[in-house]
């Protein structure tokens, strides 16, 4: 791939793909609203023909040693590192975060393939010996086959690398299907991947829109499928994949809400609502949406908010000292701004109207919306109970913390959560009772490191299994037990403990 090209497509047994597309799509730079390149749709042809190149790399990487697969992860992670800022400019130039954000999610992405170079250990079995007399058992974990990732536009770079570092290192071999909306960073995985020895066909990319998706979901040689986006769709993927046979962990929405206790720092509280709810201009699944002010704090809170939001610095993302970019598309852009307007017909009040926001620097058709507060949301709003994806902060105010605790747990979706707090018993509680899968504690973001897992509750996860940690080699590897009886070499011959006619 050349990176200085506008052209992108896809990448198929070690090398870009070179037919003809009967369909583009547009790739835009999100800061002036220009078409900056086209990327080609895949049909079922070009699925299948990368879905055939991972099959035929199987056997080869699947007997790879524990080292070698070690070796190559290793290897990978260096030439990401060397790559970072490379990675991190297309992040910006097809998704809108500002610099500092996209080099983060490079960095959060690593830790994954950091966890990945500890194949070696993470594969090791148990063993019993003497179970009954003579007879020894152990449990081995053997990849699963072909996977696949299907991967979301608001983290292009991380979200894969949650995916492919742990499957690839368990002897699995992958396809991926990024969004079409910022294909460039898969690409350049791809490349570093090959130049970090792994074998042609083990890593390939798909890009396009559904039928690209459906092609994937139902290929019978796809053994396992992984997913990051909106709940619809992720359990369109989770029941789609699995009548075919296969299996699923999709993770979905969230309506994340942090918890403000009238004992908490009211400052750290307020820098975390805002680092929390635009960066990244709210555009990501761990988003805090939702802050509940418990009272009599609330209205403190909010002027607090609305004072940091004003030094907000909103401009291009590859622009020294923005802190803000655009959103990713006019579309999405129009759809979010839509929620100011019907949250105020619904009775909330517009504490910040991000429209007025001044934007440094940025050209006047960029998908620009300046950091939003609307303050005094209910739960039947609709501001409320959609996930907008966006910098929209909603203040839910809310008189104790039963009454906080009780939103919260209403709602149907269960991904991340906070509670700001200088009370450690009204924390352990609050972890203990409330139903969410991620919980931070004075940390408005929790995302679990790649040792542990990712993932949430209720309407966020379709399946069992969360994202990578231990449940991610789980997920890309099928357990076997064995029990075995060996002679003993004094024993002078064979019984199996069987009768035998005399």
């Amino acid at each position: 791939m050349e990176h200085g090209s506008s052209h992108r497509t896809h990448w198929i047994g070690g090398k870009p793909w070179t037919g003809g597309a009967a369909i583009r799509g547009d790739i835009y730079n999100p800061a002036t609203g220009q078409v900056s390149g086209s990327v080609d749709f895949a049909t079922a042809a070009e699925v299948d023909a990368a879905v055939g190149a991972a099959a035929t790399a199987l056997p080869g990487w699947r007997e790879a040693s524990l080292t070698r697969r070690a070796s190559v992860m290793f290897e990978f992670r260096e030439l990401v590192r060397s790559h970072q800022a490379e990675l991190a400019a297309l992040i910006t130039a097809e998704h809108g975060k500002v610099a500092a954000d996209a080099a983060g999610e490079v960095a959060r992405g690593l830790e994954v393939v950091d966890f990945a170079c500890g194949i070696p250990h993470l594969l090791k079995g148990a063993f019993s010996e003497n179970v009954s007399t003579g007879v020894d058992a152990y449990s081995i974990r053997q990849p699963v086959g072909v996977v696949a990732g299907i991967t979301p536009f608001n983290f292009p770079a991380m979200v894969p690398m949650w995916m492919f570092p742990i499957a690839l290192a368990c002897g699995n071999t992958f396809v991926l299907k990024p969004s079409e909306k910022d294909p460039s960073a898969s690409l350049l995985l791809a490349e570093l991947l090959a130049q970090a020895g792994l074998p042609d066909g083990a890593f390939n990319v798909v890009h396009g829109g559904k039928e690209a998706v459906d092609a994937l979901l139902a290929h019978p040689d796809v053994r396992a499928v992984s997913f990051v986006g909106s709940t619809p769709v992720a359990r369109y993927i989770y029941e789609t994949g699995t009548a075919h046979g296969k299996r699923v962990q999709a993770l979905g929405g969230a309506k994340n809400h942090m918890v403000v206790l009238p004992d908490a720092d009211l400052d750290l509280a307020a820098d975390a609502a805002v680092n929390a709810g635009f960066g990244s201009a709210g555009e990501r699944c761990m988003a805090i949406s939702v802050v509940v002010a418990v009272d009599p704090i609330g209205d403190e809170l909010v002027d607090k908010i609305r004072d940091r939001v004003a030094g907000l610095r909103v401009g291009p993302g590859d622009q020294e000292g923005s802190e803000m970019g655009p959103l990713v598309t006019r579309e999405h852009r129009d759809k979010v701004a839509e929620y100011l307007d019907s949250g105020v017909a619904e009775g909330a009040t517009m504490a910040v109207d991000g429209r007025q926001h001044p934007v440094s620097g940025g050209a006047a058709d960029g998908f620009w919306l300046g950091p939003t507060v609307l303050d005094h949301v209910t739960p039947r709003m609709r501001c409320y109970a959609d996930e907008i994806f966006g910098p929209v902060l909603a203040v839910v105010r809310a008189v104790g913390y039963a009454e906080a605790l009780a939103v919260i747990n209403a709602n149907p979706y269960g991904n991340g959560t906070a509670i700001f707090t200088n009370d450690g018993g009204a924390a352990r509680r609050f972890t203990h009772e409330v139903e969410v899968g991620m919980v931070g504690v004075n940390v408005p973001i929790p995302v679990p490191m790649a040792f542990y897992s990712f993932g949430g509750w209720k309407a966020s996860l379709f399946g069992d299994t969360h994202v990578h940690g231990a449940e991610g080699v789980h997920f890309y590897t099928r357990g076997k037990a064995v029990t075995a009886r060996w002679l003993d070499p004094r024993h002078g011959g064979v019984n199996l403990g069987f009768p035998v006619n005399q």
